[in-house]
């Protein structure tokens, strides 16, 4: 019977040494692991973090008042001038400025000119915008608005 007991031991020990040799030969170390569980941990806590700061910056930090422009039509009045004809919405009472440029057929920008909107009770005003030009221009359009 004790040949057999020790049997049992000997085969449990041989797997146990085993096991550890080949986790020796392959990496699967206890550090290992607890290193890569925790490069795991900061990576997600990175991700985490970076989308929070995407949120906060994008939606939270940002106020549009409600501001939006549209290009109705522009003019070629001359060599030196072009009227720029659009439609600017923001919200009543909101003072608002744009600005309005005009472009050549190389699409470099010929004529620039900033309008100011004072506050008023509409939401959306048309506005016709005369800009100087440098040379020809071929379209016209507002580049930009923004409230003060």
């Amino acid at each position: 019977m004790t040949g057999a007991a020790t049997s049992g031991a000997t085969t449990s020990d041989t797997a146990t040494v085993s096991a550890s040799t080949l986790d020796d030969r392959y990496g699967r170390t206890p550090d290992r692991r607890r290193r890569g569980r925790l490069l795991g941990t900061t990576a997600a806590i990175a991700v985490v973090l970076v989308f929070v700061a995407w949120v906060v910056w994008a939606g939270l930090d940002q106020t549009s008042h409600g501001l939006d422009h549209t290009e109705v039509g522009y003019t070629v009045v001359s060599e030196h001038r072009t009227v720029v004809h659009s439609q600017v919405s923001v919200d009543p009472g909101t003072e608002a400025r744009c600005a309005v440029q005009v472009l050549d057929k190389t699409y470099s920008i010929v004529g620039w000119k900033e309008v100011a909107l004072p506050a008023s009770e509409q939401r959306t005003r048309s506005i016709t915008t005369e800009v100087n030009t440098t040379t020809r221009g071929v379209t016209g359009l507002i580049h930009d608005c923004w409230v003060p």
